[in-house]
């Protein structure tokens, strides 16, 4: 049987917004165009694989504002997260094995 651990909900709460920053980051950079400023497209087969880009008009200074204000805020997350007083308990694989089920307590008990 897995051991479970007694998260601070502080902590519990840390660790589910970091999903939630780190999936809108995540959606909003699929969304935008791939280069940050504007340049032309490209095909490169020279390469082991072939890579092609359509132009880029770049990105709009909101929407490198909100890159910008998702990437500090799981700056933030990532640095409460890792340094909350709860890890100061425990050390070895004890600290691992909790750190590991940190990031995947939002799914719920395991079947």
């Amino acid at each position: 049987m897995a051991t479970t651990y007694d998260f601070p909900s502080d902590l519990l709460a840390g660790q589910e917004e970091l999903h939630q920053v780190r999936a809108e980051l995540s959606a909003l950079l699929k969304r935008l165009p791939w280069s940050v400023e504007p340049l032309d497209g490209f095909s490169d087969d020279n390469g082991w694989r072939k890579v092609e880009r359509p132009a880029s008009p770049g990105w709009s200074a909101d929407e490198q504002a909100e890159v910008e204000k998702l990437r500090q805020r799981e700056r933030e997350l990532a640095v409460f997260v890792s340094t909350h007083r709860y890890w100061s308990e425990m050390t070895g694989p004890d600290q691992v094995s909790a750190r590991s089920e940190l990031k995947h307590a939002h799914e719920g008990p395991h079947a």
